[in-house]
């Protein structure tokens, strides 16, 4: 029965992409985007009303130069450039340094926090004291830091407890309180409300105020910008003015320290230099009474003079060498800050200072960062690493200047011993007296030396001031920078956007099943004859609305009328035709189909028999309102005669074999010569024979009818069927040699959320421009059809 003829070859389509779908996709759920935006915004505000805001305060130091001294000033170069920056970040570290933060803690009312809880969250209550406790005893180390509850009772009385779970107990105000490895008393009346507060230590304050802020106020200028930031604002600015004041003592003392180191220094070289020069005085005056010396010619005294001057150099010279050796046994030995004695800075090389101040400086930066990391971890070491590099090149610097001092102590060596060669030729007396001079001048040389160095250093010591000074005290600010509600807000409604953009895209993604003809055309080539709209209502179990048609002005009728049309381009050379019907799987609406063609073609006076040959689930009878006693089945096994299965409706014009008892063979059954004959008699005695088969995704049953009838229509529904039952038509075409297959698009409801992006493009004749049909999208609203209204309908005019 089938004709190369029946049906056009069907090219392939070319499909663009449809702006205007995309728009309708994400229109078609908007409430979905509206409703992701509004529970966002919902859940911005509940994080406004639970987050406490934050606040900033701000202050600014003045960095001033190193106190001048008489070596620095001398010595200093009048082209040298300080660098700001890198002394900024420098003293960053010190400012954020635990010791700098403990004192300032010590200058603010730290040991007790008040706190009161609110609706919502729990203000603490600083600088504010809503009533007055007094600690008895208090254990520095061993107390609990928990929070105590408390709230008032009556003029006398309050109730108090440890932990928001604790045990309450009732208290009179004034009685010791012994909790908490604590004693106290509460002296004041508890205002109405539930407060809570809590006992503190330094300590505690620590990491609450480390998170100084530090930078340059402007560019190239040595004022530093220091901002702090809290939940209080009135405590971040009394933290904030206590770090800066604490700071500029703290680095006051640092330099007093330093200088003290020096003036000790000196006067440990003073004790040893003043016991040389009274034993060497003592020696020279005995020798003089002993041996009655009254003078020395001149050229003795000028060699003598010559041996006093070099003897005083040495002494200066290994003085400096102590020095030296101390600065490098510091290198050597301390993982802290170097500190240079003695007025070592005036002769070691400018690039040996600025070693040891960018030394200091990484040392202050790993003391920063091992509050924040392990000692072995990637920043720590590399710290470690620039620090032995530096200390490497110190010394290096040191071991030259070493070099530099030996070498003139042997041109001062070898020059003390031509002076004493030439001693050695006046007579023996005079020599010895020439020694015992040298030892006194040289000894009183190197304590006037040292005398002058203690004098300038403690005048310097007299003359330091603090390092920096403060520009700017800070100020509460009651502006939270922290959340912001407006930036808040705008985040959250571009998060609900983006939520429920994704949202539709995500369900489109996920979404595995068929829905509009573009997507069928994209992915056969199999033509579509028609799109069945869905039913307007709700149809019962046994599909008795579909077949009475009881809207026969509905977008539905018409739809089904457009697929009864192209029915009759397909196999038109044939008088009588034979129609399957099949789908995939059960459940896609192919008895519906053949149910509502039967009855728009009865309708049009076309002689019509429908048999239910799906003999495993047939449930057509239960439309016409018949048992399935017999049927198919029976005629088929040879039970029953034809005249006894077939079952006229004379209310729809309509005969109709219903499938009969399940057999234990159907598919046996439909393979048989009797099924075949069957087709072969009733072609001539009815226009349209159209055969209900069972699904081809399922069981084989129905390939014998495919093959024998004249058309094939393939159902596939929308929202049911999966993409894979598009290619079936196509498979059963090539494998059978079919030409005949033709889709039919059930129940299409124009949901845009799933449709395809893409519009066919008809313009090369490709597809199914044989057949002319519509998906009647965007056409409820002309007038021809009697389908309810949407509600905005109702505001057109009357007269459209």
């Amino acid at each position: 029965m089938n004709n190369p003829e029946t049906a056009p070859n069907p090219k392939s389509v070319r499909q663009d992409i449809d702006f205007y779908k995309i728009f309708k996709v994400f229109l078609s759920r908007w409430y979905w985007i509206a409703g992701c935006v509004v529970i966002a915004l919902i859940i911005a505000r509940i994080d406004l009303l639970f987050t406490p805001p934050i606040y900033q305060t701000s202050g600014s130091l003045k960095l001033q130069e190193s106190n001048p001294t008489i070596n620095t000033m001398a010595n200093m170069p009048s082209t040298q450039v300080y660098n700001y920056t890198d002394k900024i970040q420098a003293e960053g570290f010190v400012i954020r340094s635990n010791d700098v933060i403990m004192n300032a803690v010590s200058n603010i009312d730290y040991k007790i926090s008040y706190y009161l809880k609110g609706r919502i969250r729990t203000t603490e209550l600083y600088p504010q004291k809503p009533f007055k406790i007094e600690i008895l005893q208090q254990d520095s180390v061993n107390f609990d830091r928990s929070k105590y509850y408390a709230e008032a009772i009556n003029a006398s009385t309050f109730s108090l407890s440890l932990g928001e779970k604790g045990t309450k107990s009732t208290i009179r105000y004034g009685e010791p309180i012994k909790m908490g490895n604590m004693v106290f008393k509460i002296t004041s009346p508890i205002p109405a409300g539930s407060y809570s507060f809590k006992f503190n230590t330094k300590e505690d304050f620590i990491g609450r105020a480390s998170g100084i802020s530090t930078g340059e106020a402007a560019r190239f200028t040595n004022i530093m910008y220091i901002g702090l930031t809290d939940a209080n604002p009135v405590f971040a600015a009394d933290m904030l003015n206590a770090i800066m004041k604490e700071y500029v003592a703290y680095d006051a003392a640092q330099k007093r320290r330093s200088a003290r180191q020096t003036i000790e220094f000196i006067d440990n070289q003073l004790k040893l230099v003043n016991r040389k020069a009274d034993t060497a005085g003592n020696k020279l005056t005995d020798y003089k009474v002993k041996n009655k010396i009254i003078d020395l010619n001149s050229s003795t005294q000028v060699d003598m003079t010559k041996l006093s001057d070099f003897e005083r150099q040495r002494s200066v010279i290994n003085i400096e060498m102590v020095g030296i050796n101390q600065l490098e046994n510091q290198i050597n030995s301390s993982r802290g800050k170097i500190d240079i004695n003695m007025d070592l800075e005036g002769n070691v090389s400018a690039l040996l200072g600025g070693l040891i101040s960018q030394l200091n400086t990484f040392i202050l930066s790993r003391e920063s960062k091992l509050t924040q990391f392990r000692p072995n971890s990637q920043p720590i070491q590399e710290l470690d690493d620039q620090i032995a590099a530096l200390k490497a090149s110190i010394r290096s610097n040191i071991n030259s200047l070493k070099e530099r001092n030996l070498k003139t102590l042997r041109y001062i060596d070898s020059q003390i011993g031509q002076a004493n060669q030439n001693i050695s030729k006046i007579p023996s007396k005079e020599r010895d007296f020439v020694q015992f001079q040298t030892n006194f001048d040289v000894n009183n040389k190197v304590l006037t030396y040292l005398s002058e160095k203690k004098l300038e250093s403690e005048m310097n010591a007299a003359a330091i001031v603090p390092g920096a000074a403060i520009v700017n005290l800070a100020y509460p600010s009651y502006a939270a920078i922290s959340p912001q509600p407006q930036r808040l807000y705008s985040f959250a409604a571009m998060l609900g956007l983006a939520c429920g953009f994704g949202l539709i895209l995500l369900v489109r993604f996920l979404n595995p099943y068929i829905y509009d003809k573009e997507t069928v055309e994209a992915l056969t080539n199999t033509p579509i004859i028609g799109v069945i709209r869905k039913f307007p209502e709700y149809i019962d179990k046994d599909n008795r609305q579909a077949l009475s048609l009881s809207k026969p002005k509905s977008v539905f009728a018409e739809s089904v009328r457009s697929v009864r049309t192209n029915l009759s381009f397909l196999a038109s050379h044939k008088k009588s035709k034979t129609i399957c019907i099949t789908s995939e799987i059960s459940g896609e609406g192919k008895s519906f189909v053949t149910v509502n063609l039967a009855g728009t073609m009865a309708l049009i006076d076309k002689k019509i028999i429908l048999i239910a040959a799906d003999l495993r689930r047939s449930k057509l009878h239960k439309v016409f309102g018949s048992n399935n006693k017999v049927g198919l089945s029976s005629y088929l096994a040879g039970q029953k005669t034809l005249e006894e299965v077939i079952i006229h409706d004379d209310v729809h014009n309509i005969d109709f074999i219903p499938s009969g008892p399940v057999p234990p063979n159907p598919s046996e059954l439909l393979h048989t010569d009797a099924m075949k004959k069957l087709l072969e008699i009733l072609a001539p005695q009815y226009d349209y024979v159209l055969v209900d088969t069972a699904p081809v995704g399922l069981v084989s049953d129905a390939i014998p009818l495919i093959r024998q009838s004249d058309v094939n229509l393939f159902v596939i529904r929308s929202g049911k069927s999966q993409y894979r039952a598009a290619a079936i038509p196509e498979r059963l075409s090539r494998e059978y040699g079919l030409s005949n297959m033709a889709i039919v698009l059930n129940a299409f409801g124009d949901d845009a959320l799933h449709s395809n992006y893409y519009t066919t493009d008809y313009a090369r004749g490709g597809g199914n421009s044989t057949y002319y049909y519509s998906d009647y999208s965007g056409y409820a609203g002309s007038g021809y059809y009697d389908d309810p209204k949407k509600w905005w309908q109702f505001w057109k005019k009357k007269d459209e």
